[in-house]
């Protein structure tokens, strides 16, 4: 029998198992794949005492092991990116409500769920960048990427990416869904190739000349700036960007956040992690770490998000944006954005 790579990384997944549970032990099914963020489960260990048990994989992936785990799920903590994956943890049931005085005090209300099921630790700014040798007036709003003016010079990923898709959720929220309709059509009519790669792929396409204009997190160019990211950083001074719609909603934020698991064995440490992500220690660490914003307002950025500048951040309700996710996927469907 041969098996698909999703379907073998599922069964890879599947045959690893957790230390039994114990009072102080942690059990985290992540889809975070950053190296840095060991340092934030080994400072949680050495302020608390608490192991961390770690199992790490895609999030589809982890969500369908939590749903095929049901009560007997070891999980205490989901950790995922972006609004729309934590959105379906809890549409799944996989999920259940938090209360505590420190993350409503430390995170800010629009960052997480109405009913308390998933709370958001950093943030990524999902903004526009140019070709500064070719581009004189890049857009300045999300809508402008829909001007008939761009036609063949936009580089932007596919439907399936959950950035998009959240992205096209707060657009049906601020616009409705006839605008967000003709935007998403106009988007795939501008388009200078069919959707291809990942966000650092799009920002390779200012580069090579292939496309004038991207959409892309702001965290991937921001460690372009940091490191050496191939087919970016030794031309980085070709591309400028725009944080959009700053005489408006300001600009779209994605999430990476976190819930404890509808059946975590413990809860209890669960909640103190969930805690201690909101602590300034490990907001800065998002930012020093992985070259994100921090979801607390007034904890130092680092050096290569500092660079990207001043902006305005849209401050919808992400929870209510979710609730837009399905329409962003039947839109998607029927202007065929790939």
């Amino acid at each position: 029998m041969t098996l698909t790579k999703s379907a073998l990384a599922a069964v890879l997944l599947a045959s690893v198992a957790l230390p039994a549970f114990a009072e102080g032990e942690l059990n985290i099914y992540s889809s975070r794949h950053y190296d840095t963020d060991e340092k934030l489960y080994s400072d949680f260990t050495e302020q608390t005492g608490i192991t961390i048990n770690r199992i790490e994989g895609k999030a589809d992936e982890l969500l369908a092991r939590m749903q095929a785990e049901g009560a007997n799920s070891p999980a205490d903590v989901l950790i995922t990116v972006d609004t729309s994956r934590l959105s379906r943890a809890k549409n799944m049931g996989l999920l259940q409500s938090v209360d505590s005085d420190i993350l409503e005090e430390r995170i800010p209300a629009n960052l997480q769920d109405n009913e308390n099921d998933w709370f958001g630790f950093s943030q990524r700014a999902r903004i526009i960048f140019y070709a500064k040798d070719t581009v004189d007036s890049p857009p300045v709003t999300y809508l402008d990427l829909a001007d008939p003016a761009l036609k063949g010079k936009v580089c932007i990923r596919s439907s399936s990416n959950e950035y998009n898709q959240t992205l096209l959720a707060a657009i049906v929220t601020h616009h409705g869904e006839e605008k967000a309709t003709e935007w998403a059509q106009g988007v795939v009519g501008n388009m200078a190739r069919s959707p291809q790669g990942g966000d650092t792929d799009q920002l390779r396409g200012l580069v090579s000349g292939e496309c004038e204009i991207a959409v892309s997190n702001s965290y991937y160019f921001a460690r372009a700036l940091r490191t050496d990211v191939d087919g970016v950083s030794t031309e980085i001074d070709k591309i400028g960007w725009i944080f959009p719609d700053q005489d408006g909603n300001g600009a779209h934020m994605n999430l990476s956040g976190a819930g404890v698991a509808a059946n975590a064995p413990n809860r209890e440490n669960a909640v103190k992690f969930l805690e201690y992500l909101s602590s300034d220690s490990a907001q800065v660490y998002f930012s020093s770490g992985n070259d994100e914003f921090p979801a607390v307002k007034g904890v130092a950025l680092a050096e290569s998000v500092a660079k990207l500048g001043e902006f305005k951040a849209d401050e919808v309700n992400l929870s209510d944006v979710a609730q837009n996710i399905p329409t962003a996927q039947k839109i998607f469907d029927v202007v065929g954005w790939k």
